[in-house]
């Protein structure tokens, strides 16, 4: 506590270190770290303020000056914004020297911005052997998110994963808040667009404003409901959103607005068949098909239209899958599998090309093992999709969701192990869905009530379950289902309405009774032998 109350004491939380190149980012830092509001039951207040940020940089050959250096000496803590300019700056070694001298136990933490630390890092950080706590802001390191996490725990003497498990509670309790925020949003949304605007430039400004507001809703909104298995409120926020399109001038609307517009109606499509409605979301996926393939046809080296228009021809495939239409699945997925590959050749090795490759590799798995027909070419398209998805992974190792297309993989790899053709490989097949399993019970420390995870948990459970019953490990085998009784059992309480949770409970309930039969078949088949 006596670090704690030392930095109570200083007149700055931090000082802020940068090369005036970095000006733009140093002062989103400094609002973002000001405007950090700290979990009261850490005791050491609310708020991370004062910061001092300084406006100008000197002249190389100029000393520090009063003002600045009277804010080091009161400043519980140094930030250091690291880039090749800031490793470049006289100014900015200066004040990390200066900082060090006046004080040489408080701590100095290093924002790194741009370039690898050796390039980044002001020689005098690392001066002396001492090495600074470092957040990186880098799209690859941590992330924005992250990074102000890390600064914040730092700056306040706490462990970063209080304030990442408290983040994490807080995004999941506001879902509701914003949900009702981004209703009301589009429904005023809806009434400004209806009126005729005077003037045109005044009319474009609207239309940017409401569809900021519509891009939220496909990404950041929509993840958080079907985190949070809120289908009916998802469907009608995209439904809302759909609306506000159809009231447009459909042929004077910009490229990126009908891309936009193609992404609600698959994602009223995706939402249509989570409640089994195939014939809704056939008609969606179709509008949405007509128009990304016109936009591609019009636009045919156009990255984002190759990308929407993947999208759709995706969806038109899912659904014949869902159909059992097996050759119209395949011939959609292979045009999938197309289009993933011209995108690659126009953004080779970006995150999103590498997502599209690691889809159309695991969309052509699953065909493969749902034919059943040909277990050399599942086996080689199914590891293929864990290998990019263990790509995509490593890329973006703080998403959720990379992670969860990892495990999703893992377990069509493992369906493809258990195909008939030269023995079922029940070992690796325990492995890929063991792998599963244990990054799903990852996620869900994270996010406990998250209904996808916990529907692809439960299916990687039951599969562990068969493939104990497979092996006459009837023990094991019941095991498996049993998890899935202790934890769908308490969420149906809380909610009975969910369907996908009840056929979970009676799935497990079939096969324990299936297990229990085989067990006393085999006891009864000993004891007549003995």
């Amino acid at each position: 506590m006596t670090q704690v109350a030392d930095r109570a004491a200083a007149g700055y939380r931090a000082f802020i270190s940068y090369s005036h190149r970095d000006g733009v980012f140093a002062a989103r830092l400094h609002r973002r770290l000001e405007a950090y509001r700290l979990p009261k039951a850490l005791g050491v207040g609310r708020r991370l303020t004062p910061i001092f940020k300084d406006r100008e940089e000197l002249p190389a050959a100029a000393d520090l000056g009063s003002q600045v250096r009277e804010a080091l000496s009161q400043s519980a803590c140094l930030v250091v914004v690291c880039s090749p300019d800031a490793a470049a700056s006289p100014w900015v070694a200066r004040e990390i020297e200066t900082f060090r001298q006046m004080h040489p136990d408080r701590p100095v933490l290093a924002a790194l911005l741009r370039g690898e630390p050796s390039e980044a890092f002001p020689p005098a950080l690392s001066a002396g052997g001492l090495e600074p706590l470092a957040a990186d802001f880098r799209k690859q390191g941590d992330g924005e998110r992250l990074a102000v996490l890390k600064l914040a725990a730092g700056l306040a003497g706490v462990g970063v994963d209080q304030l990442i498990r408290r983040d994490a509670q807080r995004r999941q309790r506001t879902v509701t808040a914003i949900t009702a925020a981004a209703v009301a949003g589009m429904l005023i949304m809806g009434a400004m667009t209806t009126v005729a605007l005077a003037a045109r430039k005044e009319a474009e400004r609207q239309r940017a404003s409401a569809e900021q507001l519509v891009e939220f809703m496909l990404t950041d909104l929509r993840d958080g409901l079907k985190g949070a298995g809120s289908l009916p409120v998802q469907t009608k926020v995209n439904q809302r959103a759909l609306d506000y399109y159809r009231e447009q001038d459909f042929q004077a609307l910009p490229a990126a607005s009908r891309q936009r517009w193609a992404r609600i109606l698959l994602a009223l499509a995706e939402d249509d068949i989570g409640r089994g409605d195939l014939d809704t979301a056939t008609s969606r996926v179709d509008e949405a098909y007509r128009v990304t393939r016109t936009d591609l046809e019009a636009s045919s080296e156009d990255a984002d239209a190759i990308w929407t228009h993947a999208q759709s021809v995706f969806w038109r495939g899912m659904l014949a899958h869902l159909r059992r239409q097996a050759t119209a699945a395949q011939t959609d997925w292979l045009e999938y599998a197309r289009l993933a590959h011209r995108l690659r050749d126009l953004e080779p090795g970006t995150l999103r090309t590498l997502k599209e490759l690691a889809y159309s590799e695991n969309g052509l798995c699953s065909l493969a093992v749902a034919q059943k027909q040909d277990k050399p070419a599942a086996l080689r398209l199914c590891a293929s999709a864990v290998a990019l998805a263990e790509q995509v992974s490593k890329r973006a190792p703080k998403d959720p969701a990379a992670q969860f297309d990892l495990a999703t993989n893992h377990g069509w790899l493992a369906d493809a192990r258990m195909l008939p053709g030269g023995g079922q490989d029940t070992a690796g097949a325990r492995v890929e869905r063991s792998q599963q399993v244990a990054m799903l019970d990852r996620l869900l420390k994270s996010e406990p009530d998250n209904a996808k995870y916990l529907d692809s948990w439960a299916t990687g459970q039951v599969a562990l379950g068969r493939i104990s019953f497979h092996d006459k490990d009837y023990v094991e085998s019941r095991r498996s289902y049993e998890r899935v009784l202790a934890v769908f059992g308490p969420l149906l309480v809380r909610d009975p309405t969910n369907a996908s949770w009840r056929n979970q409970i009676a799935e497990a309930r079939r096969a324990i009774a299936v297990v229990d039969a085989y067990e006393h078949k085999e006891i009864g088949n000993d004891s007549r032998t003995q």
